[in-house]
């Protein structure tokens, strides 16, 4: 397959601006509340846990009960029966079990909890029954991959404030962990140093390695901290001496994507005041995108508060379908912050043909000034545009249906458990386009939907689904329909 030409050479749709309009439903009476351990946290999973291709919602409430929304089509969703659970920060769809059904692996300040699913959008608590260790911690992030030769997950728990340590909660971040699958359940193997950390992503570096990228709060662990690159073969840490740099920031969330071709990701970090975008490197390192190219979002963009953003979940998405992945971040003060913005507007920054970011949240109405925390980007209807769901703290949880008239084409890739990890390679009208299965980043958040592209005015193009072990499948299918694999 031939290196892309950059994206502003390639031909793009012309298209109208991003528009959204705001649906009510049983959302409008759910909050994320509670107290401070519920300044952060308050994530949604988007999965389809019957399998009608329509996608649910499952809903962190922190003090109040977590809920599940399903899924009647035409933006119509009910409240669904689920366990009883408080506590949670957040979920990730997961097959724990590996019977290929979906399951959600909930987040709590305190035990967490594995629900499994039945196919049919019932949940049961089998957290004891499974052998998984829960744990009795302040979980904030998570993120999950398949070791060579395994059917059932690996996965990565990341663990806030230790708040059992009397000198806390500064410079008092509790280990992280690492559950391996075993014949009884997963055994628990800690990861340490921990920094607070409020998002993971195991994922593929720019090097082609797996590996498990960390992003740590520097509110907490104060200093001598850092955001933490993990080697899931060599089972290390990277530092310097392998082109890791060392950046300290109030990391929020992870988003990654190829934005230039060369499948290779570029990953968005989210934090207080700017947002920082890493570019992959050919030589398998990182380094910062320039301010101009519009990603930074550092303060509010409505200019009537000068003071900085705090960035929660951010996600790359093609809202418009053009061929060119936009860029969802959710804003909002950690509650009464002083030094940061008060009312701090979501972003919705859609990506131009030669590679820079403008700002289209209100244009698109969707730049709420709500405390945000976590987010998706999701098709709720099944019409090939990215609708977008919004959690936010003390305020109800936003729901909008993506009416963009005018966009480009699109084509969904479903891949089964088996394959998480592998690369999705997307080549339309000689533009190409990649992103990784994986499970983890964003903020609390989930999504477990097919992976989405949009491909502009092209009919057909040619897929390529490059699997961890090697195995390379490559087919030739139309635009608008989801490819099942």
């Amino acid at each position: 397959m031939k290196p892309l030409v950059p994206l502003l050479l390639c031909p793009t749709l012309a298209l109208a601006d991003p528009s959204y309009t705001a649906v009510s439903g049983p959302w409008d009476d759910h909050q994320y509340t509670g107290d401070w351990t519920h300044f952060i946290g308050g994530g949604v999973a988007v999965l389809d846990c019957d399998g009608d291709t329509l996608p649910e919602l499952f809903v962190a409430g922190g003090a109040r009960p977590a809920v599940l929304f399903k899924n009647a089509g035409d933006f119509k969703f009910e409240t669904a029966d689920l366990p009883p659970l408080t506590s949670v920060t957040g979920a990730y769809p997961i097959d724990a079990n590996a019977d290929g059904h979906l399951d959600l692996f909930v987040m709590r300040v305190g035990p967490n909890v594995l629900l499994t699913g039945d196919g049919a959008c019932g949940f049961v608590d089998e957290t004891t029954s499974l052998g998984l260790p829960a744990g009795d911690a302040w979980t904030t992030a998570f993120s999950a991959w398949l070791a060579p030769g395994d059917t059932r997950p690996t996965m990565a728990i990341g663990n806030y404030v230790d708040q059992t340590n009397p000198d806390g909660p500064f410079e008092a971040c509790d280990d992280n962990q690492i559950l391996r699958p075993t014949d009884s359940g997963w055994t628990a193997e800690t990861l340490s140093p921990g920094f607070c950390p409020l998002s993971m992503l195991a994922a593929a570096d720019a090097r082609g390695r797996p590996t498990l990228r960390i992003s740590n709060d520097r509110h907490y662990y104060v200093r001598q901290g850092f955001e933490q690159m993990f080697d899931l073969t060599d089972q290390r840490f990277l530092d310097e001496t392998d082109g890791w740099a060392r950046v300290s920031l109030w990391g929020m969330g992870i988003a990654s994507t190829d934005l230039t071709g060369d499948e290779r990701d570029e990953v968005m970090l989210t934090s207080m005041g700017d947002q920082v975008l890493q570019l992959a490197q050919s030589d398998g390192t990182y380094k910062p995108a320039r301010f101009d190219i519009g990603t930074y979002a550092q303060r509010p963009h409505l200019g009537d508060d000068g003071r900085p953003s705090t960035g929660w979940h951010a996600e790359f998405g093609d809202v418009d379908n053009d061929g060119r992945p936009d860029l969802f971040i959710a804003k909002g003060n950690v509650d009464q912050m002083p030094g940061n913005a008060m009312e701090d507007p979501n972003n919705l920054l859609m990506q131009n043909p030669d590679g820079r970011f403008d700002e289209q949240s209100v244009a698109a109405g969707v730049a709420t000034t709500a405390r945000s925390r976590g987010a998706a980007l999701a098709d709720l209807d099944g019409d090939g545009r990215l609708d977008l769901v919004i959690v936010n703290r003390r305020a109800a949880v936003e729901v909008y249906r993506n009416e963009t008239e005018d966009t480009g084409n699109w084509i969904k890739i479903a891949l089964p458990h088996s394959a998480l990890g592998s690369r999705v390679t997307v080549v339309a009208n000689d533009q190409i386009l990649s992103q990784q299965f994986t499970i983890g980043g964003g903020h609390a958040s989930g999504d477990a939907t097919p992976l989405h592209f949009g491909i502009g005015t092209a009919s057909s193009v040619i897929l390529r689904v490059s699997q961890p072990d090697g195995t390379v499948t490559t087919q030739t299918t139309s635009a608008n329909q989801t490819v099942h694999y």
